[in-house]
């Protein structure tokens, strides 16, 4: 986990043990959160009628980490499995697709070297999973908006991360955060870069995607671990 050439916060470089995990094979998607909206009479967040940024498939933006968390506690509600916001070290290890200290999820070629780069995220995010996702499956990892993670944000904290499942200091002010931005000249992010805002900020280029506990999921199998859908 780290990055020894990006910024100071990325080091030292540390090996990371993190238990199993299920990541969002997309971001938070309009679709998704209108069916939140509707069970919780939430209100809607900037932007939701704006054309550049409320297409069904795009990502929802201009959710506050509390949104966010919230979103969570709703879903593990409704599905009874255990959702919540990835650490920034289950998104890094989920963001490398299993591939060790490479710069970006496909490798090392500079984002320009993408298909249409330079004509992409002209004025919004685009809808999710229209390019090749990781090895993991993941859509849109490192681009498009970034992402909410559940830590605080320590610029220094990978000098005494735990070994093992790390999550962050215990309180802070500002909530880590992944990913490339729509907004940004460098629109797809490394994946060992960090950043963050104070959670109650709503911008037009912040989203997220939901963690699932395994352990959750592994008590809806059969025994011949077939998963069914609880929802």
């Amino acid at each position: 986990m780290g990055s020894g050439s990006g910024q100071d916060c990325e080091r030292p470089i540390h090996r990371v043990w993190v238990d199993a995990f299920l990541l969002a094979a997309t971001q938070v998607t309009n679709a998704d959160y209108a069916r939140f909206l509707r069970a919780t009479s939430s209100q809607p967040p900037p932007f939701w009628q704006d054309p550049n940024f409320n297409h069904p498939r795009q990502p929802v933006v201009a959710v506050s980490w509390f949104d966010a968390d919230r979103y969570c506690q709703w879903l593990s509600a409704q599905t009874q499995r255990s959702y919540g916001l990835p650490t920034e070290a289950e998104w890094e290890r989920a963001a490398r697709g299993g591939v060790e200290q490479k710069t970006f999820p496909w490798g090392d070629d500079p984002p320009q070297s993408l298909p249409d780069y330079e004509k992409r995220w002209q004025t919004s995010p685009e809808p999710v999973a229209r390019f090749a996702p990781n090895a993991f499956g993941l859509y849109d990892i490192c681009e498009n908006v970034h992402e909410w993670c559940s830590d605080w944000y320590d610029a220094n904290y990978y000098a005494t991360s735990p070994e093992r499942n790390p999550r962050g200091p215990a309180e802070g002010q500002r909530k880590a955060s992944r990913g490339g931005s729509w907004r940004h000249h460098v629109k797809a992010s490394r994946c060992s870069a960090r950043s963050s805002i104070p959670p109650e900020f709503q911008y037009a280029d912040y989203g997220f995607r939901v963690a699932c506990a395994l352990p959750h999921l592994l008590a809806g199998a059969d025994q011949n671990g077939k998963l069914h859908d609880g929802g």
